[in-house]
């Protein structure tokens, strides 16, 4: 027989036993079709969703040639690259001129002769919503023209036609509640529009604004502010015009028609520059840029890394399978041996199978890869926030990851391949197993592999090496890999005391570790890679966080006038935010204190103005080691724990947290009283309540305070103009006070922008000048964009002089979706190698649970049994895997605090703070929720009768 006739006759057999064992068929196409199908929707939806260059200029110009810009400099000579991005002045340009003395640039004269063009300017303004009002963009461009097709879309109702009419995006009228038809104010001018179309920007799906015709909002607008007597309407502020320009037919607009705009100050960002860009001889200020690293190799070894990870994890998964179908065909290989077939002949036709099998399953997995993602197209170009230019196919790549399926088939029925050809023609005939012992020597390679791994995925942490880290945390999952089969064998001893059907699921996998193994690395495998990033991605969340400076306290929202003349309007204020805000109690009263004449209304005048501040004591308690002399000496001798203590002590918290929401001014004293402790500093104290109430003041940084009293210095100085104080202008008294204080505990320092409360009367004894500022309110939850667009509308009715400020949360982006994909994928992998395990033992098993019910066993038991075999399949894959993602995480961690640490000891004020967090959400979703589940599946899809079997032999 020649070597293509015995391929051929295996490739028959191996389609035969596919037909007829169909659900085993079924489950091994779809754990090599399921990674396939994801390696294929990630390649497309990448190749997709990264424009490129024609497609990011589509977006930025739409159908036109070029965007000239005037950049303010007046007339005189540019140079820029051919990208239109980067420009400046040449090196021998004669220094500019003042801005006001810049002469303007007429920017029509520089565009090709023949040219058509179109006018830009956009302009920010408050406007009018169905919930109330909103801040907004209104760009001023003919949207109607075909020169703006690819970057401006029609999704409904009509272009703007008329001076009166404008167009919205649809994320505009989502989050306005306007639709089209609608009427839309712009607050100031008070000129109406009314809503003819909505639109969407391909590249920003996200964008709120509106559109106009040019001259339609911006000249009305300055034509009203000029006529304005009482300039309570004012000028627009208009960002620069931009030319959008049509070339002459065919010649567009080239390289020499950009130098030649460049003359007169004019940047050009011209299409078929950009894409056929001039060589650097041509372009003048490329003699002067150069470039930057590149990181193809990195990216080309991470790529690598992942390609390896993935097919392993496919022969992990697939594996098994294959050796439920050799063991349940283990007579049929055997009647091939006793015909003549050799050992060779018998694995071929095990390889044969993994060969069909993966062919089938790298089809299905692309052909399913392309359907699902043309399907979710819609919903990933609004998660990724921009359209699709095209479905963007590269065939080599998918012909790759298809031929990836195939081979990782093959590779998956290797080892039962193997297997089989060991197996005599009597064993296989009659049915029985040889017994083979474990391999010693494994376990040693593995562990000594496994604290290699480890070691050099640490130092590549501390070095800052990440192509170490990825290689260690490889090398450390594949030892753990090879130590498995012992791990398993130790299950078999847990089982001594539990009841019967977990003892016999624990001592069934000991004992078969040739199939429970396999199914165990792939569930660690694939855990693994979720736990790391999760990990990762939770850390680094944490240190956000904690980076993170906040305007307010969470959780509350303050209002403030912006005038304190007319507080008479806080009343209604505060009955608007009661009704549209979800508030929680009665407000807390908030003042501020000075002295002398107020600096926020004289601050024009030279010493014209008085001053208020807390004087910090001296000695080492009360200054911050880390600001100052000898601070980088400091922080070249500390670690980062050592610096966060350091950061977190009163005296460099209040040189960290410098910002000023509430209007106290630098000192940041606020009039109070004890309900503004509870509602917005959060000391629930009765000592402190019980302070202000006696006229003590609360001091909430104690490195202000010596032996229980801090000093306060005044400076009365007043202003000609200041009428209530007319009688001492120009002179200036100092008085210090030592004044008794209630102190709080370090943490309130870091209490945003109040660093000591002081009672009304207090104020009054020390003749400081007060008023009262606004309101502290507790939210029940953040509010909506619907309640802030009514707030605001309710507060404009209310005077206009009051406005409302919540509390800005830290920015967590989708961190939270991307953990929860992370567990969703691994759970899937863990049900489906859990799956296979069972499969595969219920192949095994049949002899023992025959055994079973005839000493007696209820049928219950096959039910219960399969459940717990799943179960410590995917627990001890879990519990394995979450050690193993540990350690690509740890060591990007010490990765990142090493550049935090090189960052800090330059500027020691700089935040050092690098944690680790485990994403105990994630892991308890994976370690209780999916082993429960796996056992519960299992339990249910088993039958619990007895099928009778003819005896073999």
């Amino acid at each position: 027989m020649s070597l293509f006739s015995g391929w051929r006759a295996a490739f028959r057999i191996a389609r035969r036993d596919a037909l007829r064992a169909k659900g085993r068929s079924a489950l091994v196409v779809a754990m090599i079709a399921l990674p396939v199908l994801g390696v294929t929707a990630a390649d497309l939806t990448y190749r997709s969703a990264v424009p490129t260059v024609a497609e990011e200029l589509t977006a930025d110009l739409g159908a036109a040639d070029a965007r000239f810009t005037d950049q303010g400099m007046g007339p005189v000579r540019l140079e820029q690259m051919p990208d239109g991005i980067l420009w400046g002045l040449p090196e021998d340009a004669p220094e500019t001129l003042p801005e006001d003395e810049r002469k303007s640039v007429d920017v029509p004269a520089t565009f090709p002769k023949g040219s058509r063009y179109l006018t830009e300017q956009s302009v920010p303004a408050s406007v009018t919503t169905r919930h109330g009002i909103t801040d907004t963009r209104i760009t001023e461009l003919d949207i109607a023209d075909p020169l703006l097709r690819g970057r401006v879309e029609l999704t409904d109702g009509a272009y703007p036609k008329a001076r009166n009419e404008m167009a919205a995006t649809r994320a505009f009228i989502k989050a306005s509640g306007l639709s089209v038809g609608d009427r839309v104010t712009v607050r100031g001018p008070g000129q109406t529009y009314t809503l003819t179309g909505a639109v969407e920007l391909p590249a920003e799906l996200a964008e709120e604004s509106l559109f106009a015709l040019p001259g339609a909002v911006i000249a009305p607008w300055q034509r009203a502010a000029d006529k304005d007597e009482d300039k309570e309407i004012l000028p627009p502020q208009t960002h620069v015009v931009e030319w959008l320009v049509q070339g002459p037919p065919g010649a567009g607009v080239s390289w020499p028609d950009v130098l030649a705009a460049n003359e007169k100050g004019v940047v050009v960002r011209a299409r078929q520059v950009v894409l056929d860009p001039p060589p650097d001889s041509e372009v003048p200020m490329a003699a002067t840029m150069w470039g930057g690293e590149s990181r193809s190799a990195e990216l080309t070894a991470a790529a690598a890394t992942v390609a390896a990870m993935a097919m392993l994890e496919i022969v992990l998964l697939a594996g098994p399978a294959f050796a439920v179908g050799a063991r349940r065909s283990r007579r049929q290989l055997g009647l091939v041996g006793s015909c003549g077939g050799t050992r060779s002949q018998v694995r071929a036709v095990v390889l044969a199978g993994g060969a069909v099998l993966g062919g089938v399953g790298a089809v299905v997995g692309v052909g399913a890869g392309f359907a699902l993602t043309a399907l979710f197209r819609p919903m990933i170009e609004d998660f990724a926030g921009s359209r699709f230019g095209e479905l963007t196919v590269r065939p080599w790549e998918i012909l790759g990851i298809a031929v990836l399926g195939l081979v990782t088939g093959v590779l998956a029925a290797l080892a039962p391949a193997i297997v089989a050809g060991r197996q005599s023609v009597l064993e296989s005939l009659t049915g029985h197993r040889g017994v083979r012992r474990g391999s010693r020597v494994l376990p040693v390679v593995g562990s000594v592999v496994l604290a290699s791994g480890v070691a050099v995925a640490v130092y590549g942490g501390v070095s800052g090496n990440t192509t170490l880290v990825a290689g260690g945390s490889v090398l450390a999952e594949l030892g753990l890999l090879c130590c498995i089969p012992v791990i398993v064998g130790f299950l078999g001893r847990l089982g001594r005391r539990l009841p019967l059907t977990p003892r016999i699921a624990l001592r069934d996998a000991a004992r078969n570790r040739g199939r429970t193994a396999p199914a165990v690395a792939a569930v660690m495998a694939a855990v693994a890679g979720s736990v790391a990033i999760a990990t990762y991605t939770s850390s680094s969340t944490a240190e956000k966080e904690y980076d993170h400076q906040p305007n307010l306290t969470a959780g509350t929202a303050a209002l403030l006038t912006a005038d304190p003349a007319q507080k008479a309007e806080l009343p209604h204020a505060r009955t608007a935010v009661e009704q549209n805000l979800p508030v929680s109690g009665a407000p807390a009263r908030l003042g501020r204190v000075w002295a002398g004449s107020d600096c926020s209304v004289y601050y024009e005048e030279e010493d014209g103005c008085g001053s208020l501040e807390l004087v910090k004591p001296t000695g080492k308690a009360h200054s911050c080691p880390l600001k100052g002399k000898g601070a980088k000496e400091l922080a070249l001798r500390i670690s980062a724990d050592e610096h966060k203590r350091l950061m977190n002590s009163p005296a460099c918290m209040d040189e960290n947290h410098t910002m000023i929401s509430l209007g106290s001014d630098s000192n940041k004293i606020v009039v109070g009283d004890a309900a503004l402790l509870t509602s917005y500093v959060k000391l629930d104290d009765p000592a402190a309540a019980k302070a202000l109430a006696a006229g003590v003041p609360v001091l909430l940084n104690p490195a202000y305070a010596k032996d229980g009293e801090v000093t306060l210095k005044a400076v009365h100085r007043y202003s000609e103009r200041d009428k209530d104080h007319a009688s001492r202008p120009g002179t200036a008294r100092t008085a210090t006070e030592r004044l008794k204080v209630y102190v709080a505990p370090d943490r309130f320092a870091a209490t945003p922008s109040i660093r000591m409360i002081t009672p009304q009367q207090t104020a009054d004894r020390l003749g400081l000048r007060s008023e009262e500022l606004g309101s502290i309110y507790t939210l029940t939850r953040e509010p909506t964009d619907a309640e802030q667009q009514s707030v605001d509308a309710a507060l404009e009715q209310a005077g206009k002089n009051a406005y409302v400020m919540t509390a800005n949360s830290a920015e967590r982006k989708d961190d939270e979706v991307i953990l929860l994909i992370l567990a969703l994928f691994a759970g899937v992998v863990t049900l489906g190698a859990a799956a296979i395990t069972t499969g595969l033992s219920k192949a095994d098993a049949e002899a023992d649970l025959t055994t079973l019910s005839a000493v007696g066993a209820p049928p219950g038991v096959r039910r219960s049994l399969s459940g717990f075999q799943c179960l410590v399949v995917a627990l001890t894959g879990v519990l394995l895997g979450t050690a193993a993602g540990l350690v690509p995480a740890i060591a990007l961690r010490l990765t990142d605090l090493r550049e935090a640490l090189a960052d800090m000891r330059v500027d020691p004020m700089q935040s050092a703070y690098t944690p680790i967090v485990m994403p105990w959400g994630t892991i308890a979703l994976l370690a209780l929720v999916v082993p429960v589940l796996a056992g519960l599946l299992a339990a249910a899809l088993t039958s619990s009768r007895l099928k009778l079997a003819r005896r073999a032999g």
